[in-house]
């Protein structure tokens, strides 16, 4: 076999369609364009989203951009200033901070941030720390206990 020989495979090559060469090719006068407007003029084309001259429906809703993540997790956030209700040693739970007004309800797991400060040893059981709110509880004589995301609805 010769270089000259080689052939590409039957059926991959194929030949381009030559417009505008008289109707009896079947692809004269208009050469596949149809009638007038914009795509059959040379260089009509249109960008991504565009309606016509419309205002687009991605400007007309600029609320819709972006996305939501339906993973979020939403907390209940409390201050550490705000355990200074609780005498010392005493243990702080999600449903003692319900009862004493702190946290609305359980429907959202708690979270403790370090806003403030402490003055007194609690055991504070929540469902997450801040780092910072976890060095400051155990800087005043406290315990830290992180407890599950069992979320409990109203």
């Amino acid at each position: 076999m010769r270089q000259n020989e080689l052939l590409p495979a039957p059926g991959s090559k194929k030949n381009r369609k030559r417009v505008g060469r008289g109707d009896g090719s079947g692809h004269g006068t208009y050469s596949g364009r149809g009638c007038k407007g914009q795509k059959s003029r040379s260089g009509g084309k249109t960008t991504r989203g565009f309606e016509g001259g419309q205002l687009p429906l991605i400007r007309r809703l600029p609320r819709k951009r972006g996305f939501t993540n339906i993973f979020k997790v939403e907390y209940s956030v409390v201050n550490i200033d705000k355990l200074s209700v609780f005498e010392a040693g005493s243990e702080v739970t999600p449903e003692k901070l319900v009862a004493a007004g702190v946290v609305k309800s359980l429907k959202y797991p708690v979270k403790i941030l370090a806003e403030g400060d402490i003055d007194r040893p609690l055991v504070v059981k929540a469902n997450r720390f801040s780092a910072a709110a976890k060095a400051k509880i155990e800087a005043a004589g406290g315990t830290v206990e992180e407890i599950g995301h069992a979320a409990k609805t109203d």
